[in-house]
């Protein structure tokens, strides 16, 4: 009786798209990860460096997180699956990240406590604080990507469900950037305590925009159940092992690992490569990276209104990379006398970015 209940309920949801408010309150969740993965990538190194750690210290701390992170998604991916509970491993991980990243940005705490401003003090605390940030981040990024499968079985409702994120993930990008030129205008750095106050405006800003976002997540989304049933068959559940054995399982994780690299080199060293390479004005430091993301919402935008085929999907992640590739091309002989077309270059990388993360 149960399952033919189940199975009644999945006839139902499958056919039936999902609502734009529902994609809303879906595609807002990320709000918090997006905003300050945005200030970490862009401006961690930059901030640890000027504060007075060594270059090699401040690599430490971030290659810390990025092992914390590489580690806790493999398990939150594995507890989540077993365990479900969606909305509560998004909720907790959003507190970690929320206080974590504040540690980060807000000084180093056991210098204060130990009274002592030693640089090992100091890359021990920052590692620290990363690493639990990253924790945090994987949390809530597992919790909220695998949560599509369970909202909907509509292939085109988990698209732009995904648009919809991805969307939100430009307009994050967007107001870091609009927070930062705020805050660079607004007050003058002269010294390290100026400049901790400089990124730590940017940094808790960041946290309070996420966490309005994370809110209304949370008020608007009801807890997904897990899809168990599926016009009247049922599935066990795999254990984990069983996937590394599959090719499918490293191709996937190839695809997704070589986009988000493109992603994040696009959002770390383009603006170093504007002001080292070809030397265009201090405001393009921001406008590219901006220009980038504006590209990439709009785009995200259009994306949410089609339908979708496996072979659609196909079609334009590779249109992304190729497009990406000539990108790479113009970028590699642009030469300093024509600098200005990489504002037309930053259009297309938008786009490109756009289309393979979709």
């Amino acid at each position: 009786m149960r399952n033919d209940v189940e199975n009644d309920d999945d006839d139902d949801s499958y056919p039936k798209p999902v609502g734009r408010r529902c994609v809303f309150y879906y595609g807002v969740g990320h709000m918090l990860n997006d905003i300050t993965a945005a200030c970490w990538f862009t401006y961690l190194l930059l901030f640890l460096t000027e504060i007075g750690l060594s270059p090699r210290d401040a690599a430490i701390a971030m290659l810390a997180g990025q092992i914390a992170d590489g580690f806790a998604t493999v398990f939150a991916g594995e507890l989540i699956d077993r365990f479900g509970h969606f909305k509560v491993w998004h909720g907790a991980g959003s507190i970690l990240v929320a206080i974590s990243f504040s540690s980060v940005f807000g000084g180093c705490l056991p210098c204060k406590i130990l009274a002592s401003c030693s640089s090992v003090v100091e890359t021990v605390s920052y590692s620290t604080s990363a690493a639990i940030f990253n924790v945090g981040w994987a949390a809530t990024q597992v919790s909220h990507m695998s949560m599509v499968n369970c909202i909907s079985l509509n292939s085109s409702s988990r698209v732009v469900m995904t648009s919809c994120r991805n969307a939100f993930t430009m307009v994050a990008n967007l107001s870091l950037y609009a927070v930062a030129l705020v805050v660079f205008s607004s007050i003058k750095a002269t010294t390290h305590a100026d400049i901790e106050n400089q990124y730590r405006w940017i940094a808790y800003t960041s946290i309070f925009i996420g966490c309005c976002f994370v809110g209304i997540f949370h008020l608007g989304t009801k807890e997904p159940r897990l899809k168990i049933c599926v016009h009247g068959t049922s599935n066990a559940r795999i254990a984990w092992a069983y996937w590394f054995k599959k090719v499918l399982y490293y191709q996937v994780g190839l695809v997704y690992m070589l986009t988000r690299l493109v992603q994040n080199v696009s959002q770390v060293y383009l603006a170093f490569y504007v002001m080292d390479d070809l030397q265009m004005a201090k405001s393009a430091k921001a406008l590219v990276p901006a220009i980038i993301y504006m590209s990439s919402f709009f785009v995200s935008v259009i994306m949410q209104e089609m339908s979708w085929t496996g072979q659609r999907l196909k079609a334009y992640y590779s249109a992304g990379g190729i497009l990406w590739v000539f990108c790479g091309a113009g970028i590699l002989f642009l030469p300093r006398n024509m600098s200005a077309f990489m504002y037309v270059i930053s259009v297309l990388i938008g786009i490109a970015n756009a289309l393979m993360t979709v």
